[in-house]
């Protein structure tokens, strides 16, 4: 198994890692995929005359429920979409990705996170307005949408017919393996290694834990996207309050370090001491790991956001401005503060080492959290737990919508047995091939993804401008349901 995925693993990083040499810098270079997510980041953003700072508010408007309307169409609420993609980003990539980040690309990794978050919000915003738009309503009750959507039939109206549906194909086949691998064996990959350095038992028995965790995942996801949405309703608020109120805690024990903890991140963003590639080498890192904990730019999270019932696409894409603001500028934010200021990201003592040396992210985050209150790996190994778990129910999700549109509806079971029989593999594969492995299929989706975002931003500005014309003018006020 560890050969296959080796094996694959270096065919798809030849593809998508080869450099983009700045010949003035000595020894900087930047991956092509991070470059073209910075791309179409930033020309989004200015496309949307920055609609990821100024419909903030009217978004939270939406979220708390106030332009409901009886044209709503959909089958989960606009809140319990917004719940269940945040259960997919809000997870193991905002305790194990921060700190392979800054292990690896020093304190300065963190601010391109940030930057990462903020270019994310446009993108989240478009590729949702998207998803709703050219949503499928299928014959057996269930919502297509999603990359795979929006490339086929957007594409289309644009005279790209063919080229829509080979990328939507493509788009589909990477979104499953990214399903197994990162939405699944990554996530219990770092579980694992929390959960065996507080109950012995599972460092015995290792496959013991994929069986329970597989039964808990496999009780919520046979159920579809209704009671996944549920139970994301249920579980996500109480994750998100629960480990920043662990955060708050330890930076509240170096609250009078924290100002310099903020300007070392600033000045090693610029010019860093310790990394390979100079600051090319720390945004690398940054927009890297930031993509992999809140999805911006990979057209999965629309998926999520296809159900919501709504009328206007654009309302809902407005919703989902607040996946990366919550997952990467501020949950991302404070465990950066954390790994920095307790100083574990520099490695120390041969453990912290061996951490780094086999990515083992969460782990590091666990030191963190030890060096400050001895007892608080073990609460941290429950929030981890809890973190796999809401992200894998929510990317089996996924896989199985990108299943469904590969091989039909008839066909969704096989997919969910192949996710819940890889939870138990994930137990007996390398960490540290895993985290690799999981990165690459990742940013593949990003290919395809922006390509099409890019192509159809005008008809998302048009959406936008109809839509910001009516609420001025009051209308959506009046078609609200009170």
């Amino acid at each position: 198994m560890k050969e296959i995925i080796e094996s694959i693993n270096g065919f798809f990083e030849n593809i998508l890692m080869f450099d983009i040499f700045f010949g003035l810098i000595e020894g900087a270079a930047l991956p092509f995929i991070v470059a073209w997510l910075i791309a179409g980041g930033v020309y989004l953003t200015f496309k949307m005359g920055f609609v990821n700072l100024r419909m903030m508010g009217h978004s939270l408007k939406i979220v708390r429920g106030k332009y409901h309307t009886i044209d709503d169409k959909g089958i989960i609420s606009p809140f319990q979409s917004l719940a269940t993609a945040l259960s997919a980003t809000v997870g193991i990539g905002n305790i194990a990705a921060v700190s392979i980040a800054i292990s690896l690309g020093g304190p300065g990794a963190a601010f391109w996170m940030i930057m990462a978050g903020f270019l994310g919000m446009t993108l989240k915003f478009t590729e949702v307005t998207l998803s709703v738009k050219h949503r499928e309503f299928l014959p057996d009750g269930t919502i297509m949408g999603g990359g795979m959507e929006y490339l086929s039939h957007g594409l289309a109206t644009k005279g790209f017919v063919k080229t829509g549906k080979y990328l939507a194909i493509i788009f589909a086949f990477f979104m499953i393996l990214g399903a197994i691998g990162a939405g699944n064996t990554f996530q219990v990959s770092q579980s694992l290694g929390i959960m065996q350095g507080q109950f012995p038992f599972f460092e015995t028995y290792p496959y013991a834990f994929g069986i329970l965790l597989a039964v808990v995942v496999g009780s919520v996801i046979i159920g579809g996207i209704k009671r996944i949405a549920h139970v994301a309703e249920a579980i996500v608020p109480f994750m998100v309050v629960f480990y920043i109120s662990m955060v708050l805690w330890v930076l509240g024990t170096h609250i009078s370090v924290i100002p310099d903890a903020f300007a070392l991140i600033f000045r090693e963003a610029f010019n860093p001491t310790a990394v390979a590639g100079g600051m090319f080498g720390a945004m690398a890192q940054g927009f890297q790991r930031a993509v992999f904990s809140n999805e911006a730019g990979l057209g999965s999270a629309g998926i999520a956001h296809a159900p919501a019932r709504v009328k206007y696409p654009v309302r809902q894409g407005l919703v989902s401005l607040y996946e990366p603001f919550i997952d990467t500028i501020i949950v991302c934010t404070m465990t950066a503060l954390v790994i920095i200021i307790t100083g574990v990201y520099t490695g120390g003592t041969p453990e912290l080492q061996a951490f780094i040396d086999a990515k083992q992210g969460a782990s590091l985050t666990s030191a963190a959290f030890g060096s400050v209150v001895s007892w608080f790996p073990t609460i941290l190994g429950f929030a981890i737990f809890m973190f796999a778990f809401s992200t894998m129910i929510s990317w089996s999700y996924y896989g199985e919508r990108a299943w469904v549109y590969l091989f039909g509806s008839k066909t969704s079971i096989i997919f969910k047995l192949i996710f819940l029989a890889f939870i138990i593999i994930a137990t007996m594969v390398d960490t540290s091939t895993m985290v690799d492995f999981s990165s690459i299929l990742f940013l593949a989706l990003a290919l395809p993804n922006i390509f099409g975002l890019i192509v159809m931003s005008g008809d998302v500005k048009r959406y936008l401008k109809e839509y910001m014309t009516k609420l001025k003018s009051g209308e959506l006020d009046r078609e609200a349901i009170r």
